[in-house]
């Protein structure tokens, strides 16, 4: 309940700090006689050291984690899979369509750069008009997708700086998919590893017992250590932050105090609202650098026409990976029921949910094409420029038909009828105590029960495999880490 108004307060908060940016920055453009004050410059390792490992912590600390791993192969699909395919549609119509509109001069690299700067996505809009209880699966998705999709672009995006070469042949794309993989599996091996040894310190050596602040000071300083770790052997801080906060808010939630639960809550979420209060008066105030504007050397229509074709491909992105990848998702969850099925009117609120760029987007763009938040170099200053015009547009226009798109899709009468059915097949209560093997059964009874595990997997894969999870968490991990004592307990 408090974590839910905490953020429904936030994001209706988010909004206004989008415009306040934009407002100072309009303020100090006046009062400078429309010369750039300097007064404060978007710094992209600010960004990235000190701003975004609050914000990730508190998405994975803050999910719904039964709805996030019961959904947890379509979230990856459309957080993993889809920034790879519009990455590709991006980066690739960037590369035929910038020449003919006389925009020329960018590297192979920088158009797959490009690529992954405008695949994150900022899901924040959609999400303050969904209701989570009446839509749980559409907004485990939509919720989901926009924190692994910000996390994969990074990671992405990481892999695409190592490559030097002026072509891109098969060799190359095989390198940035091996480097995608490194970076993604370490870092999220890295960032379990950080969860469950806050959890044991708390559980196993009851580290801080009956002190708030310093149950409170391990979660904080192991996490963000774990970031500067990740980022120290050059792998995906944000990955890493993000599943630290997943598991301690799975574990370690559960071994402090009454007061350090409230508490988190409250903090977290502080931390992180401050965090993109920040972001967003650096956005605000440094789009509207004159200086910046002034580099460019495209005529006005020629920049009108680029930043139409980047909100094209953007759009045609996401055509490509939201329905192909709706449909492989429903056929995984074939026996799930209609409760796990993505309807075409879900598919179309996801979609449109990921039309909208955030401060992310811009933190790649000036991370790729500035140094330090300056630029004298006319093509990477086009790029900026196109990245806060994208932004700013699509946050604005697609935020302010979010709720009526929302509103006429899944109108307040059927918004329910996705709601989990105790009779669902796709919901049964298995037995937590059962085993998958056992060594007090004979052998046939082992072998019998293999097959039937079998054949649920290959019936009901996704579930099957959300079932053995559940029952092996329950066996083995909660009694080392910590978490209710029993699965009938509500997970926060």
């Amino acid at each position: 309940m408090i974590s839910g108004v905490i953020k429904k307060e936030v994001r209706f908060m988010k909004k206004e700090m989008r415009c306040m940016g934009s407002l100072v920055g309009t303020i100090i453009l006046c009062t400078t006689k429309w010369k750039s004050s300097k007064l404060l410059r978007f710094n992209e390792e600010l960004f990235f050291i000190y701003l975004l490992p609050p914000i990730i912590f508190n998405a994975g600390f803050q999910v719904k984690k039964k709805q996030f791993f019961h959904n947890f192969f379509p979230i990856m699909l459309f957080g993993v899979a889809g920034v790879l395919i519009s990455t590709s549609i991006v980066a690739a119509g960037s590369w035929w369509l910038f020449p003919k509109l006389g925009f020329d001069g960018l590297s192979i690299g920088e158009h797959l750069s490009i690529g992954t700067i405008f695949s994150s996505t900022d899901t924040v809009c959609t999400l303050q008009v969904l209701n989570q209880e009446e839509t749980p699966l559409l907004y485990s998705l939509v919720f989901g997708e926009g924190v692994v999709n910000d996390a994969t672009s990074v990671v992405l995006f990481n892999a695409v700086q190592n490559i030097s070469a002026d072509t891109l042949n098969g060799k190359t794309a095989l390198k940035i998919f091996l480097d995608f993989l490194y970076l993604f599996s370490t870092s999220t091996i890295l960032g379990i590893a950080a969860g469950l040894v806050t959890a044991f310190i708390l559980r196993g050596l009851s580290f801080g017992r009956h002190s708030s602040v310093r149950e409170i000071a391990l979660m904080v300083l192991v996490a963000y250590l774990s970031y500067m770790l990740a980022e120290l052997f050059e792998l995906s801080g944000i990955l890493t932050v993000f599943f630290a906060g997943v598991l301690m808010s799975h574990y370690s939630w559960h071994n402090v105090t009454e007061s350090s639960r409230i508490t988190t809550r409250y903090a977290f979420a502080t931390l992180s609202y401050i965090a993109e209060t920040f972001i967003f008066l650096y956005v605000g105030m440094d789009a509207l650098d004159y200086e910046k504007w002034k580099t460019s050397t495209l005529s006005f229509w020629t920049k009108m026409g680029l930043y139409g074709i980047v909100m094209f491909l953007i759009a045609i992105g996401r055509v490509a990976l939201v329905f192909p990848l709706s449909i492989i998702s429903n056929y995984l969850h074939k026996s799930g029921g209609e409760s796990t099925k993505i309807s075409g009117h879900h598919q179309m609120v996801i979609w449109w949910a990921g039309l909208m760029r955030g401060a992310v987007s811009v933190a790649l763009a000036f991370k790729q094409f500035t140094h330090s938040g300056v630029t004298w170099d006319p093509n990477n200053a086009t790029m900026i420029t196109t990245t806060i015009v994208i932004v700013l547009f699509s946050t604005v226009v697609f935020g302010f038909l979010t709720k009526p798109l929302v509103d006429h899709l899944l109108p307040a009468s059927s918004s329910n009828t996705n709601t989990r059915n105790p009779r669902d097949p796709g919901s049964p209560k298995e037995d937590m105590t059962l085993p998958l093997l056992s060594f007090d059964e004979s052998a046939s009874e082992n072998m019998s029960r293999a097959k039937e595990n079998m054949s649920m997997l290959m019936d009901r894969p996704v579930y099957t495999i959300h079932s053995y999870w559940r029952r092996f968490d329950h066996a083995y991990m909660r009694p080392i880490f910590g978490g209710p004592s029993s699965d009938d307990l509500p997970m926060v």
